[in-house]
């Protein structure tokens, strides 16, 4: 395996949105399998790319990088290399563990101008941005150059194409009421963590009269946060992308 292999599956998994962990082997006194900056990349079900040694110091840097994943947690391994650990050279060495690639998922349903906005600067913030949008003019990479990923489809059609999840975040700006309601029905029939729609407090009113003449009960209409965004009197595109984002990176980061 060559390096130029492990760096493009680093990127390949960075792109998805998929977590996993880079140990590399920082420090070595005496004889060790492995010199610093051998690196090793671990992915959460255990499967690896690369080497830091092998044997049961290799054993325990996965269990350690599977650990790291799940808690987000960075570790540094020190290993005495006895014939404990397969070895009988005497030497030590350090690995460092470090999660990567951990991006939330952001949905943004409408390509407008707010919706071109939103996916730039949440895609700059860290998150991974799909955007839907039934318009084919708007569901075009040359309007949405940050976007990870484009749905073309109508919203209904859409949510078979999306796996939300409790990490999931919404975001819904259509060109209309009816497509947004839409959206807002789909997302209550996921686990998507966060639902924000943008619009005035009258819509937000219709909305929920809606919902409950629907039969959706209290506790799935108050999943439904909108306004979206925080109130810094936003007006512009650009403002309003930046009163959501503020939103969903406070929300993220547990404030």
């Amino acid at each position: 395996m060559i390096e130029l292999e492990l760096y493009e599956e680093i990127v390949r998994l960075t792109r998805q949105g998929e977590p996993f962990a880079l140990a590399t082997v920082v420090a070595q006194e005496g004889s060790s399998p492995r010199k610093p900056g051998a690196k090793m990349l671990i992915c959460g079900d255990g499967s690896s790319l690369g080497s830091v040694g092998g044997g049961r110091v290799e054993l325990e840097t996965i269990e350690a990088a599977r650990v790291a994943i799940a808690e987000n947690e960075i570790y540094t391994l020190e290993f005495v290399l006895t014939e404990e650990y397969g070895y009988a050279c005497g030497g030590s060495m350090s690995v460092f563990v470090e999660p990567h690639g951990r991006r939330p998922l952001l949905v943004m349903f409408g390509a407008g101008h707010v919706g071109q906005a939103v996916t730039a600067l949440a895609h700059g913030c860290g998150f991974r941005v799909v955007v839907v949008d039934e318009r084919p003019d708007c569901a075009v990479e040359s309007l949405l150059p940050c976007a990870d990923g484009i749905v073309c489809a109508a919203v209904t059609d859409a949510f078979g194409r999306l796996k939300l999840d409790p990490e999931s975040f919404v975001v819904i700006a259509t060109p209309g009421h009816l497509h947004d309601f839409a959206a807002v029905r789909g997302c209550l029939s996921t686990g998507a963590g966060f639902i924000g729609l943008l619009g005035s407090g009258n819509k937000r009113e219709t909305l929920l009269k809606t919902l409950e003449e629907e039969g959706f009960d209290a506790a799935q209409r108050a999943r439904v946060v909108t306004p979206v965004g925080l109130d810094i009197a936003a007006q512009t595109p650009e403002e309003i992308a930046v009163s959501i984002v503020g939103q969903l990176i406070a929300i993220r980061r547990g404030k």
